[in-house]
């Protein structure tokens, strides 16, 4: 940790820091709501269809591609990529010690990506997937430098409010910008135009309110022990570093452990959080409206609900809360399955459940993992946090998709995420959260000290 973070936990310098962190997450979440779950997720799939040959399909590399999937397409050779990206930028972080340079550096690309995203036409599919790939595999590795500067802003007893405050702030500002884009849905009528200029918009948001961290983080130090070689034998010993995180993994049961644990219950909350709009739509029979101004009472909603389940932690601990929102979760995906077709008012209430465990579930889990890795490879152990989270989230869909193709029901299909939570939940409650914390060579939080 920097001497900032060791010295005095209420020190202005310390709190000057965390509001750049924090102002991070306020412009970065904007590519989460604005273009990944609401604009591009259906503008790419059209583009697609207006530039389709006689026979209804795109062509890559001689592979005939239907319109429509292009987008999960493209989602999912990002996530390959990222398994393979992102642990080489996590160690090359560590190696040079230039974790801001880097933050920012990747954010920059995909901001300037997204901007360039007005100029993607009604049939530029190729120039849409191109500029979405770029904006999309800068956004996860700016976040793996993100989440790698956590354990240098809050000790052990302040990490698990801090990043829920970070994860709270997120919500907020990508719940702002998609209330300015649902406002300029009313004003534009063309759906194409509606579409770019929103897209462009969280461009213009991500890089102007990361001036803010930009400008505040500068004077995060750099850790005492880095140095910043040439280039290229950054990137050799990154490769290095990452064969001996991987090997080194081993000595560390408990984190990889919690890390399983994640990567279970992770996948039942984003498949959950993704294909809810397509349960509302397809089983539910909702309106666009209702299901957009869903998501957006999600966004403000999980403000509260990130900051109330970091409140809970710091009594009862992260390892007990995370617990315990995933039966809440559990309970979530029983009473969706019992849904009315036409019932807006029961969809919004599910929206509320949602958002008071979505935001805290996921802080929290940060946080905890945050104190079960040795101290100098943040970054490296991140990347592998974040390839959990993004990188492998395939389980859910797949799931969910077989079951809808063999019982037809959409319902059933929902109700088999369940799984998802309840074993995520059992992996969870075998880890010792203790012990992992001393293995790595930590200092174990006041929390779970009093639960002795």
């Amino acid at each position: 940790m920097t001497e900032a973070t060791t010295g005095a936990a209420g020190a202005p310098a310390i709190k000057r820091l965390r509001f750049g962190w924090y102002s991070y997450g306020w412009a970065a979440q904007v590519f989460e709501t604005t273009v990944l779950a609401v604009f591009m997720s259906r503008y790419l799939p059209s583009v697609a269809e207006h530039a389709v040959g006689e026979n209804g399909r795109l062509h890559v590399l001689g592979i005939p591609i239907a319109p429509a999937s292009l987008f999960t397409y493209t989602v999912s050779l990002g996530s390959v990529l990222l398994i393979v990206l992102m642990p080489i930028v996590g160690a090359f972080a560590d190696r040079t010690g230039r974790k801001r340079q880097l933050l920012f550096g990747f954010a920059y690309i995909g901001a300037i990506a997204c901007v360039a995203m007005v100029f993607v036409g009604l049939t530029d599919w190729v120039l849409g997937s191109v500029l979405f790939m770029v904006a999309f595999l800068t956004y996860k590795c700016a976040r793996v430098v993100y989440n790698s500067l956590l354990p240098d802003l809050a000790g052990p007893d302040e990490r698990d409010a801090v990043s829920s405050v970070g994860w709270a702030v997120g919500y907020l500002g990508g719940g702002s910008l998609l209330a300015l884009n649902l406002v300029a849905s009313f004003l534009i009528t063309d759906k194409s135009e509606l579409a770019r200029l929103s897209l462009c918009s969280a461009g213009v948001w991500w890089a102007a309110f990361m001036i803010v961290p930009a400008v505040v983080l500068r004077k995060m130090p750099m850790s005492a022990d880095k140095h910043a070689p040439a280039a290229g034998s950054a990137i050799t010993a990154g490769f290095k570093e990452l064969g001996d995180t991987l090997r080194h993994l081993r000595l560390y049961p408990w984190t990889l452990l919690f890390l399983l644990a994640y990567l279970v219950y992770y996948d039942g909350i984003a498949t959950t959080t993704t294909l809810a709009a397509d349960y509302g739509q397809n089983e539910l029979k909702l309106d666009d409206n209702i299901l957009l101004s869903a998501i957006l009472l999600v966004q403000f909603a999980s403000f509260g609900g990130a900051l109330l389940l970091g409140r809970l932690a710091q009594r009862w601990g992260a390892k007990r809360v995370v617990a315990w929102s995933l039966v809440v979760w559990s309970v979530l995906i029983t009473l969706a399955y019992f849904l009315q077709p036409h019932q807006p008012v029961q969809f919004y209430l599910l929206a509320i459940g949602i958002s008071l465990v979505l935001g805290g579930s996921q802080a929290l889990s940060r946080s905890m993992f945050a104190s079960m890795i040795p101290t100098g490879k943040e970054a490296e152990y991140f990347s592998l946090f974040e390839i959990s989270s993004s990188g492998t989230s395939a389980l859910g869909p797949l799931l969910f998709g077989l079951v809808l193709q063999n019982t037809g029901s959409y319902r059933s299909a929902i109700f088999s995420l369940i799984a998802f939570f309840v074993i995520g939940l059992v992996l969870l409650l075998l880890v010792n959260v203790r012990k992992a914390i001393a293995a790595a060579g930590n200092d174990v939080p006041g929390t779970l000290e009093q639960s002795r």
